[in-house]
This record gives C-alpha cells, structure tokens and sequence, in this order.
C-alpha cells in the first residue's frame, strides 16, 4: 500500500492505493493528467516508494473487504534498526575431524557483503569450545532493544532433537552437546537483549550425532516475531563445499551471495535462494536450504539505521566493536648499518592480521637486503608462507593495490592467525640480510618489535565469561543510553580515539563521538587498508585494499557428483 500526493497551481488531491500486486518494482516518479474535451493538466511529479510502512493516527476504513488506511495527517515511518551486529565464525582446521576448505572464503565474502549493508561484523576463524562461548559472550553485548542481530556458522555441526550445535575446531572425536555451542540457548540470551531482528545462517551439517543421547531443553523462547533461521541443508541431511583451484566456497554461499543485498523480506531473500538452489544440479537430492521464521514484518538486511532516539548507546556500540578490531600503527625500523624498514599492517578478519615489510632507505654501499620476519610465540603462523612476494602466496584472501610513491619497492607478506589466544602483547623480530659492495659474504642484523594486543586479541577470548542465565545479572547494558563502564570490549576507549586513523575504508579524525559515527558511516566492503607510517597519520593515504578474490559462480557443467575429489561434505 501506498499514498500518492499531487499537486499543481490549480489543483492537488491525493490517491491512496492498495493493491496486492504491487511490487518494488513498481517505485519511481509519477505524474497524474486531469483532463476534459477542452482543457488538460499535468501534476507536479511525485516519487512513489513501495515498501513497509507504519501509517500512524490512521483510522481503518474497510471497503470492499479491502482494509485501507486513510488519515490526511498520516505518516509513513519505514521499518528501521538501532543498530545491525552480525558474528561470524567459520571452522575449519579441525584437531580430530576432516578439515574443511570453504569457511575462509564464506565468511570473507559474507562478511564483505554484509559490512556494504552497515552491519558490525566480528569474523573469526578456528574457534576451540572455549573462544567461541567467549565470542558469543562479546557479540552479546553489542546487542540491544532494536539492534538487528545476525550469526552465521561455517563448518562442522549436528542437531539432535531440533537443538542445533556448533562444533567447535577441538571437538574430541566422539562428541556430544556439552562439547559443542547449542544455537536455541544463543537465541535465548538475543531475546533477552529485546533485539528486533534475529537471524541464524547456519552452513553446517544436521544429521543426528549417534554419541549424544543427552536431550538438551533450552530456556524458554518468548513469543516474538521476529526470528529467521537459514539451514543450508534440511534435517538429518549434510552440508557441502565444492573445491576449486583458487577459491573453496560452501554450496549455502555459493547462492546466498547473489541475493543477501536485496531490498526484500529476510524470508522472501532466502526463498529465492532456496529456489535458485533447487534448481542446480549438483545440489538436487542432496542438499536443500530450509527456512524457519516466525517474522511477522517485512524486515530486510538493508534496513537502515535509526539512531536518534538513542545516539549515545550507538556510539557506545561502536566503540565496544571498534576496540576489537584496532590496527597497530604502521612504524618505520631503524637498523645501525643505515637501513629502515617498514612495516604495515592489514586485517583479513578479525582475529587474522597481514604484516608486510619494505625496504624504505638503504645506503648505496649496500647492494642488496631483504627484511623478513621470524620468532612469533602464541600466534599461528605458517613457516612456509610466511615472508612472500604476494598476498597470495601468503594465503591471503586479501588484494592490495599498493599505491605509493615508490610502488616499484618489493614488499613481503606474512600472515598472522589465531590473534584470539595471545595472551600477551605481539612481538616478532625483524631479521635484516643485507650484502655491501664487493663483498660476497651475506651480514644479518636482528631487532624485537613489539606492537601491542591487535584486533580481537584484546577481548581475551581465550578467558572464560561469568555464567550468564539472564537478562538481570550482570551483562552491560547500553539501553540507558550511557556508556558502559566495564567491557572486555571497552576496555581502553583510548585507544580506539588514538587509532582512528589506522581504521579500514574510513579517513576522518574528531572526538569521540565523531569517531564513533563514522565507523559505521560507510557502506564499502570489509577490506581493511593498510596503514600508513605515524608521520602522515594527519593526512592518511593509506594503501587501498580490494574485495576478496573473485569468485566463480558454480556451473553445472564444471561441477558433477560423480567428480567427488572436489565435492566435500561438512
């Protein structure tokens, strides 16, 4: 339904129209001709917007059987969010179960497409049991009345008597409920936040878990209509993922991709998904996306957010979410035979960091160095790609188009992982091989970096949360409006204000609370820039980050079950 005013010098008068055929296609500009056999006349153009609405004071007038609302005071306010939280988490180096491939790209992806539409994303990679209570625990307390709240889950998982469970990466090999992260009980803990959308996108197996007898009877469910769960395979069926030569992505993604950033209904997006899905042959009979919702609005994803009721919880949220994902700041190393280095830091997720180092000045009687970096303790890092020419060759998922002034200067990339279990500040050292002039003898020089706790390493996740079974205990609370006094995810606003410019995709300095607005501000992908050294934070010209690799959609033609090397199931 919607109302249409138009007005001209002599004449105006307003149509109101109700039509169950109307779609979002039909939105745009209009004009309406008055005519008779001797004169006519065109209104002023008026724009026409299809969508969800709330007519408020409007009596119902019903004509026809068909109820319309009429008020000549009557004002549309279309549906909105306080604020849009999403968790993502994909597991995939399992200690005691088949490795996956897919979950790196899926939440890549997901997590770009999602940062486009103004969500908060927390993405994280290879949670054990503990990390991810931990991280559900955090994600908890960005949420609250009127936040749109979204978790997805990659990797391996089970449901026994409609609970759905999380595996997290060390499952022992014969586990139960108590070993994994019961989703109803995370649904639970959102409903007690008053949250106003909750969605589920669950890219994981439910077949029944043979070892788990336990009955697990979550805390009741309040009667609210606004939940959507995504299954990308139905009851008691598996999950899969096609691997490809650059790029694994789970069949659930593979689809979802193409229609998450439509301007429709969560449910009616996932329809179409689950159509597009059934008609692909490598997913028929094997793999089926089921939705479940008791969603009574047309919310979507793309919702915008609302924040003048409440400006100081929003950016209260923000700065909790921006502490967790804070970049060191890019620095420039000194050695005593007259070489600097830099180096420079990039995000792939939150709890994955990409260090590059350049060779920035080095005395002509050198003829030749390279900086690598080595000694890193508590963090995951893969020796043999560590210190590479390329993003890609680092197994990077990032591409970087570097853009100063001297371009043409090598630089090597190492990637950090697993930033969620460093318990103490991040060091590394800095080993320089450098050759002088007429000499064939290779000389080293060595030097300890230290850069502090990036990223999600400042949450602790590796510590475990107080026993949370209701709304009254003893979570923050951001619906007072007033800064939360005690955080892991505030547990130093300070430097969130000090690191603003090291923040991917936005370039703006300020207060606090200037800071906290524009974090959220923009609508570009999750592909956090380098930063730029300490001498033009003022100005920052950071290098430029593209969107993940290009993915391929999946062809028919490409991808058979016959060929099952390259066809794994969760």
């Amino acid at each position: 339904m919607f109302v249409a005013f138009f007005g001209s010098g002599l004449c105006s008068f307003k149509i109101n129209i109700f039509d169950i055929s109307v779609t979002t296609e039909h939105r745009g500009e209009y004009r309406c001709k008055v005519f008779n056999l001797y004169h006519e006349v065109w209104s002023d153009t008026a724009a026409v917007t299809i969508g969800p609405c709330l007519v408020t004071d409007a009596p119902w007038v019903e004509v026809d059987r068909v109820k319309t609302l009429y008020s000549p005071g009557s004002m549309f306010v279309f549906l909105t969010a306080t604020d849009k939280v999403a968790l993502l988490i994909g597991n995939m180096n399992y200690h005691h179960h088949r490795q996956l491939c897919a979950p790196i790209s899926d939440v890549h992806e997901l997590t770009n497409l999602l940062r486009q539409m103004d969500f908060k994303v927390v993405s994280l990679l290879d949670l054990n049991c503990q990390e991810m209570h931990s991280a559900v625990t955090e994600f908890l307390l960005l949420l609250d009345k009127g936040v749109y709240g979204l978790l997805y889950f990659a990797g391996h998982g089970y449901e026994n008597y409609g609970n759905s469970f999380m595996v997290p990466i060390d499952a022992p090999l014969s586990y139960t409920s108590k070993h994994c992260v019961c989703v109803q009980n995370i649904l639970t803990r959102m409903q007690e936040k008053e949250t106003e959308l909750n969605v589920f996108l669950l890219d994981m197996c439910r077949k029944r878990n043979p070892n788990d007898g336990d009955i697990v009877q979550p805390s009741p469910l309040k009667v609210t209509a606004n939940i959507v769960f995504g299954y990308a395979t139905c009851v008691d069926a598996e999950a899969f993922e096609v691997k490809r030569e650059d790029v694994s992505n789970g069949i659930f993604i593979n689809f979802l991709k193409r229609r998450v950033c439509e301007d429709e209904k969560v449910t009616v997006m996932l329809d179409r998904v689950g159509e597009e899905m059934g008609r692909c042959a490598i997913t028929r009979g094997r793999q089926a996306l089921e939705l479940r919702s008791n969603l009574s609005e047309r919310r979507s994803l793309i919702d915008p957010i609302q924040t003048s009721e409440c400006s100081a919880s929003y950016s209260a949220r923000n700065l909790q979410w921006a502490v967790a994902h804070v970049l060191p700041e890019s620095r420039s190393v000194q050695f005593d035979c007259g070489v600097k280095v830099q180096l420079g830091f990039a995000a792939e997720f939150s709890n994955v960091m990409v260090i590059y180092t350049r060779i920035l000045e080095k005395p002509k009687e050198i003829v030749s160095c390279s900086a690598q970096l080595t000694d890193f303790p508590e963090v995951d890092v893969d020796l043999k790609r560590s210190n590479q020419e390329t993003l890609l060759e680092a197994g990077c998922l990032l591409l970087i188009k570097e853009e100063l002034s001297s371009p043409d200067v090598p630089s090597l990339y190492t990637r950090i992982r697993s930033l969620q279990r460093l318990r103490m500040e991040l060091t590394f050292t800095v080993c320089l091989q450098y050759t002088y002039v007429n000499m064939d003898e290779e000389v080293e020089e060595r030097l300890s970096v230290t850069v502090g706790k990036p990223l999600v390493a400042k949450l602790n996740l590796h510590e475990p949360r107080p026993s949370q079974n209701s709304s009254s205990s003893s979570y923050s609370s951001l619906n007072s409006c007033n800064y939360p006094g005690s955080s892991s995810f505030v547990e130093d606003f300070a430097s969130v204000g000090s690191a603003a410019n090291a923040w991917p995709d936005y370039a703006q300095t300020g207060s606090a609370d200037s800071n906290a607005d524009f974090l959220t501000s923009s609508r570009s992908a999750n592909v956090p820039e380098e930063t730029d050294s300490p001498e033009i934070f003022s100005a920052p010209n950071p290098l430029v980050a593209s969107k993940s690799l290009p993915f391929s959609h999946i062809n028919d033609e490409n991808y058979k079950f016959s060929d099952m090397c390259n066809f794994h199931s969760f």
